[in-house]
């Protein structure tokens, strides 16, 4: 009866090591309806470099990077060059952040997101997937479809849109060593912001 249930308990955990968010192993599969309500997976982006990127458009954290105009032109540049950025908002019903599909699309368009696609996930299925902890945070899945970067935007922890100019750019610098075929420098880091409203 014993080796029953540790053979039970010990399949469970290998199902949650299994989808865990470790970078260097594949990314978590997930899909989501985005703010059109068309399903999104992550196994459509097959063989493009993609970013999934937490957001919370009443966190001041997430207000200093995209009022400044920082994320915005982040995601146009990108996009640009065939990556394709997914923001995802993760907040509860009844929780700050958390919008409807037509006043989430009015929000997005008055703070300028220009991501290749916004999902929203209010029961937290992909959040928890990926461990996403604070808006913002950031992942890069290279072109295999292996987490390469979980982390921090910049190195500034702050609210203030003047220290992003000084900030080490902890994510683009992965970002473009990912496009660039290197290995990616502080692969792994930890994100600031307002906690994710689960």
């Amino acid at each position: 009866m014993k080796s029953i249930a540790f053979t039970v308990l010990a399949g469970a955990f290998s199902v949650i090591s299994a989808f865990a968010a470790d970078v260097g192993k594949p990314a978590p599969a997930f899909s989501g309806k985005n703010l059109k309500g068309e399903t999104v997976s992550l196994a459509d982006q097959k063989g493009k470099v993609v970013v999934l990127e937490w957001v919370n458009f009443d966190c001041p954290f997430v207000k200093k990077h995209y009022t400044s105009g920082n994320i915005p032109k982040l995601q146009q540049e990108y996009a640009a060059k065939d990556v394709v950025w997914i923001s995802i908002n993760s907040s509860a019903p009844g929780k700050q952040g958390n919008y409807n599909a037509a006043d989430m699309t009015a929000r997005a368009t008055k703070d300028g997101n220009k991501a290749t696609q916004f999902l929203l996930d209010p029961e937290g299925t992909i959040g928890k997937a990926y461990d996403a902890k604070t808006t913002p945070h950031l992942f890069i899945i290279n072109k295999d479809g292996v987490l390469v970067y979980n982390g921090a935007i910049d190195s500034k922890k702050s609210t203030d849109a003047a220290d992003i100019a000084g900030a080490d750019k902890l994510f683009v610098n992965a970002l473009d060593a990912v496009l660039a075929g290197k290995e990616v420098a502080n692969a792994k880091n930890e994100p600031y912001g307002c906690g994710v409203k689960y």
